[in-house]
């Protein structure tokens, strides 16, 4: 028995390990660029850093798109080769970057973002639908809350101390991750398959045709439609705070070193780590997912209370941007697979969570294009850290309402089984 126990627990954390290195190393052809100011350069009168985002932020929304067909009936024996082509052409695009003169590398950055937005889909495949997906999920969300400042300092560290230019700092920053990953992802494709405990808890995951990705769309609508509307905020939240991160911290006036986007970020990963981690206690699939609803509900009133302290002077700058930081991620976390994984098991769904996941992410990338466009062409004047702390109060009132509203909307598809189901005895007027 002690051996069995042994073996799931060495298992587990070969899993956990392999996924966050995978997706950690990821970041360091994602993210490096956003570091740089590229201070003095602007195009078809758009200023050249939001630019680059947005045509990265677009391959990433093409990519999302492809990703709803590609990733659900992606069969296991294909994703390492997936996997390890995807981060090569992420890796040449960035190189392109650096080669090509602006503003024509533009469209490299758009090439990066597009094999970029499939790694989610295809390491997640690899740990869904275990009784630990919840545990190993969680260390790879934690991933991109830590990697995100930790390629940003790496980038910034470069640039600081060898002869590396803005331009070609991302591809080098890529250089510097690719034999981690390449190992990181040969450890995950030597985990082993779910069990068949694994198979009796948590439901068998199995690949969707167009018919029956159409059947699950019909009976879940309302939600599925109020959890996009409710994902493309938090995305918009999560990735204007991640692309404009310096921008932001030179508004507080603080001074930059390339240690700051790191040590801002590991606190926010370790608490949502551990908060959300006592998920995996609860056996009960229709329990726990009844939990992350009320999970969403405190998280996105942090972001606005916090916000609200801040502008009154009772929290400190530094407080401020890790308190929302938190409560922004704590939202934003479980709709990246757990979540879902839950989804499926609570309402014994046949398919598999990249499905869902993609259908989602597609549109919250949208959302971050438009929302760099409006701040350009409809907010040039106000700054980048008043934009933000804007941004913090309308969406947590939009996503507060939604959040609401898909409880309810899952609560009507639950039937009543017994008097202990949380969708039937949730109180709703405590939070209307």
């Amino acid at each position: 028995m002690t051996q069995g126990i042994n073996k799931k627990t060495l298992v587990t954390l070969k899993a956990a390990l392999a996924a966050f290195g995978v997706y950690f190393c990821m970041y360091g052809f994602r993210k490096p660029f956003t570091v740089a100011s590229f201070e003095g350069l602007s195009y078809f009168g758009v200023d050249y850093k939001i630019l680059i985002i947005i045509a990265q932020a677009v391959g990433y929304f093409i990519s999302k798109f492809i990703g709803i067909k590609f990733i659900s009936e992606l069969k296991p024996e294909k994703r390492i080769r997936y996997l390890l082509a995807c981060i090569a052409v992420a890796e040449l695009a960035l190189l392109g970057f650096a080669a090509v003169p602006a503003p024509y590398n533009i469209v490299f950055m758009f090439i990066n973002g597009i094999p970029l937005g499939m790694i989610w889909g295809i390491v997640f495949s690899y740990i869904e639908g275990r009784k630990t997906t919840e545990i190993i999920g969680l260390f790879l969300c934690s991933s991109f809350v830590v990697s995100s400042g930790f390629t940003k300092s790496t980038g910034k560290f470069l640039m600081d101390h060898f002869p590396v230019s803005e331009f070609w700092m991302p591809f080098c920053t890529g250089l510097v991750f690719i034999i981690p990953l390449i190992i990181f992802a040969f450890l995950l494709e030597r985990i082993p398959k779910p069990t068949e405990e694994d198979i009796l808890l948590k439901t068998k995951r199995q690949p969707l045709n167009r018919v029956e990705r159409k059947k699950l769309i019909r009976r879940f609508f309302v939600p599925i439609v109020c959890i996009i509307f409710l994902y493309v905020c938090l995305t918009i939240l999560r990735d204007f705070r991640d692309n404009f991160n310096r921008e932001i911290w030179d508004g507080l006036h603080f001074t930059l070193d390339s240690s700051i986007f790191t040590l801002t970020e590991i606190p926010i990963a370790i608490m949502v780590l551990l908060i959300l981690s006592f998920m995996v206690k609860v056996k009960n699939n229709k329990k726990a997912f009844a939990y992350y609803h009320y999970i969403l509900f405190g998280g996105i009133l942090m972001v606005g209370f916090s916000t609200y302290l801040f502008q009154n002077g009772t929290l400190s700058p530094f407080l401020w941007m890790m308190v929302s930081g938190f409560g922004m991620y704590i939202c934003y976390i479980p709709f990246n697979g757990i979540y879902f994984d839950r989804m499926i098991a609570a309402f014994d769904i046949k398919g598999n969570v990249g499905f869902l996941t993609y259908t989602v992410d597609s549109f919250g990338y949208l959302g971050s294009v438009l929302i760099l466009l409006y701040k350009n062409f409809g907010s040039a004047q106000t700054s980048w850290l008043n934009f933000y702390i804007h941004l913090n109060y309308i969406i947590t009132a939009v996503v507060f309402i939604l959040s609401v509203t898909v409880f309810l909307a899952f609560r009507k598809k639950e039937k009543p089984k017994s008097n202990s189901n949380p969708f039937i005895n949730f109180d709703t007027s405590k939070i209307l």
